[in-house]
């Protein structure tokens, strides 16, 4: 038996994993529906993360599907909340998750068992209709994300106690109404600030992004208008960047995010290059600041009653509402403390999942983690892997091990918001999913395809690392995913493509066969 603490994203694929290996799943979701962080509701929702109505996701819907279940074709590329809701109830309905699922049922706490050391059990109590229920579990999956608990760190801006504004944290945003006619400042430049600030332009006398650090923007229309995850997260070019030194892939990166636009002369170039974020997703940005709307400005040096001042800026800037969009901090409120070590805003988890210090495997978290890449993918091979060692098919190595590589990881993080480069290198998308996929068995092997399936290999080599790769072999092979990867591209131009000049022809990123096999060729030869 599996306690699934959540039914969003997270809680969704664990639930359907632990089915999918003879597992008996219950899901506790604390509000009246599935959906997590993409179910919009008007009011904010206590220990549940909020959203605006407007918010669009960053991935790709190729890139972001659950590998056994691809989008339906006709659903745009990057998907409005209300369509990737639409998406995770088909979800349920199509692998009968619901009746696993109790709705209106807030998990108190947590507890191991007296018999833990042997049985790795665990008392669960939960509460709904004002009544309490305890119950034992064999395991238990915490999948409630991490965009509950904000981060509000008053303390680090000099003078916030004395300013007669407004301010709130981004979580309480919902609509640009607020800011019709008023001098904004968004302090903190990650993707919800510069989706406020964007929204606010439209509507307020002047707005202002304060960035310590800055950020490399993309565009979700990238090469030659195609999705900017479909372009540039493959096995080649994650291959390049991973083998080569930390400051050369840098250089590469930064020359390549700087051909569409200088991001100095926008002052969005990161001042420290080895304290990078992953980039910001805004297709609005550039042209916003270009023409005046918004400005960027450094970090926040001290508030005054009616303005602000900024580093090595001698000038006040006067300001009425002030968004503080600083983050999340990691928060388990129905755990003990001793469970989940919580540090920096990080908990000490082995390979983002497992605490290391369980004498049993049997609790696990899942989407605690920020790759450069879809999140539901990343999950979804969470929750195959958990599932796996909860049936005691998968080992955990040592303690001492485990342990070894955590410690290793904190030395990489920064007390700001985000990751250094180095960190988004240790935590890369495809790098991540093939390292558990590796743990079940569930790897593709592009060299076994060259010679079975040469079509597929090079697909899967120079194309998209689109999910339906995992599910190719191993355990949960799905025997539509050679399928989904020929025609992904195929799903991807079936939302646009609906106008067709006379004469035209179908057009989409097509592979060089006879250069694409002596590149792979070279690459066996150099020891890929």
């Amino acid at each position: 038996r599996v306690a699934v603490v959540g039914a969003g994203v997270s809680g969704l694929a664990a639930t359907k994993c632990c089915l999918d290996e003879g597992l008996e799943p219950t899901c506790f979701e604390q509000s009246q529906d599935i959906g997590g962080l993409w179910r919009y509701t008007e009011h904010i929702e206590a220990g549940r993360p909020s959203v605006y109505p407007s918010l669009i996701s960053n991935t790709s819907k190729e890139m972001s599907a659950f590998s056994d279940f691809p989008f339906p074709e006709h659903f745009p590329v990057f998907l409005p909340n209300a369509l990737l809701l639409d998406y995770l109830r088909r979800y349920a309905e199509r692998f009968s998750l619901r009746e696993r699922i109790r709705l209106g049922t807030t998990v108190v706490s947590i507890r191991k068992r007296p018999d833990f050391a042997t049985t790795g059990q665990w008392n669960v109590v939960t509460e709904a209709g004002g009544k309490q229920t305890s119950d034992v579990f064999d395991a238990v999956m915490v999948c409630i994300g991490n965009f509950s608990e904000p981060s509000l760190p008053l303390h680090s801006f000099p003078g916030i106690e004395r300013f007669r504004g407004q301010y709130f944290h981004s979580r309480q945003y919902k609509h640009p109404d607020v800011f019709q006619g008023k001098r904004v400042l968004v302090v903190g430049m990650g993707n919800s600030g510069v989706d406020i600030a964007v929204e606010a332009s439209r509507v307020a006398a002047k707005v202002t992004i304060s960035t310590s650090r800055g950020s490399w923007l993309l565009s979700r229309v990238f090469e030659r208008g195609y999705p900017w995850d479909m372009v540039s997260i493959t096995r080649l070019k994650t291959l390049i960047k991973t083998s080569l030194p930390g400051a050369l892939s840098w250089r590469l990166t930064n020359s390549k995010v700087n051909k569409r636009f200088n991001h100095t002369n926008y002052g969005l170039q990161p001042d420290n290059s080895w304290q990078v974020r992953e980039p910001l997703l805004n297709d609005d940005l550039p042209s916003y600041i270009l023409t005046g709307r918004i400005t960027i400005k450094p970090g926040v040096k001290e508030f005054k009653d009616s303005s602000v001042l900024f580093h090595n800026c001698p000038e006040e800037e006067p300001v009425d509402i002030v968004v503080f969009c600083t983050g999340y901090v990691a928060s388990f409120p129905f755990l003990e403390e001793s469970i989940i070590k919580v540090e920096n805003k990080h908990a000490s988890l082995y390979k983002h999942v497992f605490p290391t210090h369980l004498q049993k495997p049997t609790l696990a978290v899942l989407g605690l983690i920020k790759p450069l890449g879809p999140v539901m993918p990343v999950v979804e091979m969470q929750a195959r892997w958990v599932s796996r060692v909860f049936k005691g098919l998968c080992h955990l190595p040592s303690q001492s091990v485990m342990e070894k590589e955590v410690n290793e990881n904190k030395k990489n993080q920064v007390k700001w918001f985000g990751l250094t480069y180095d960190e988004v290198l240790k935590t890369e998308w495809q790098v991540y999913l093939d390292t558990l996929a590796s743990f079940i068995g569930a790897k593709p092997s592009v060299l076994e395809l060259l010679c079975t399936d040469p079509k597929l290999a090079l697909t899967i080599f120079f194309g998209p690392c689109s999910p339906y790769q995992y599910r190719l072999g191993g355990p949960g092979r799905w025997e539509g995913a050679r399928q989904a990867i020929l025609t992904q591209w195929d799903r991807v131009i079936k939302p646009t493509r609906t106008r067709v000049p006379a004469g035209s022809s179908s057009s989409f990123p097509s592979l060089l066969v006879v250069v694409g096999f002596l590149l792979l060729l070279a690459a066996v030869i150099f020891g890929f």
